[in-house]
């Protein structure tokens, strides 16, 4: 397939469940990845088989330094940058309502979240701009969208990051920058498997009308908004959830 032939793409996260499938889906479209993960050997793992059209590198997405190294390390390796994918967070077992949540897991999931979606943009971005336009691809949740009780620092972040999206597509429209999130239901990564029967994790899951999705539902949204098929789609959440924000 060549939906993403020619494009040079960066994903962070690129180690868990939906950014491994992203980055092996845009390398089956054609795309060069550049795939970032604080676990370099997850990184490795999510472009095996990717040859001279993939990089693995070591990034912790919360450090402003660290992202943009990598930034100018993927530009030196493929000339430009066209599109930008933030998969790198998630929520945990310590989140809670506001009065019980710990400190530091609102920081944490802040810092991973939603400032380590802010950190790529602001380096990503400008590659993107001297390219000639691209798209940039962040990933939220239907917590920002729908209420998830008992996972206020989580929603917090994610629902910054739905915020930053549009504020994004308006601010850099006139680049040709696209700027997209995609909000996923219960996914079934390795590590949300792991809690699936843990009672909130559980009764949100039971509202999923068409069944759980799996890391490649994702991935091809994913395609289609790095892709020219999604020339005039700009500053959207788009839902892939089982039809759970609207259960």
């Amino acid at each position: 397939m060549s939906r993403l032939k020619g494009k040079i793409a960066f994903v962070t996260g690129a180690g868990g469940g939906i950014g491994r499938a992203i980055c092996e889906r845009f390398l089956f479209e054609g795309a060069r990845v550049v795939a970032t993960d604080i676990d370099v050997g997850a990184a490795s793992a999510a472009v095996t088989g990717g040859g001279d059209r993939a990089l693995a590198l070591p990034v912790d997405a919360g450090d402003g330094e660290q992202v943009r190294e990598a930034m100018a390390r993927a530009v030196e390796t493929f000339g430009a940058l066209n599109v930008l994918c933030n998969v790198a967070g998630g929520s945990s077992m310590q989140d809670d309502r506001v009065t019980e949540a710990p400190e530091e897991e609102f920081w944490r999931v802040i810092r991973l979240d939603l400032f380590g979606t802010f950190l790529a943009c602001k380096y990503g971005i400008p590659e993107l701009v001297k390219a000639g336009g691209g798209s940039v691809v962040n990933l939220t949740s239907i917590g920002a969208i729908i209420a998830l009780p008992n996972w206020d620092c989580y929603t917090a972040a994610k629902g910054g990051v739905a915020a930053l999206t549009r504020s994004m597509a308006a601010g850099y429209s006139a680049d040709n920058v696209r700027v997209n999130a995609i909000a996923p239901g219960v996914i079934l990564t390795p590590r949300v498997a792991a809690r699936e029967r843990i009672g909130r994790v559980k009764e949100l899951a039971d509202r999923h009308m068409l069944g759980l999705g799996v890391p490649e539902d994702v991935a091809h949204m994913a395609v289609y908004l790095a892709s020219d098929e999604a020339r005039i789609v700009t500053g959207q959440v788009l839902s892939v959830d089982s039809g759970v924000s609207i259960n």
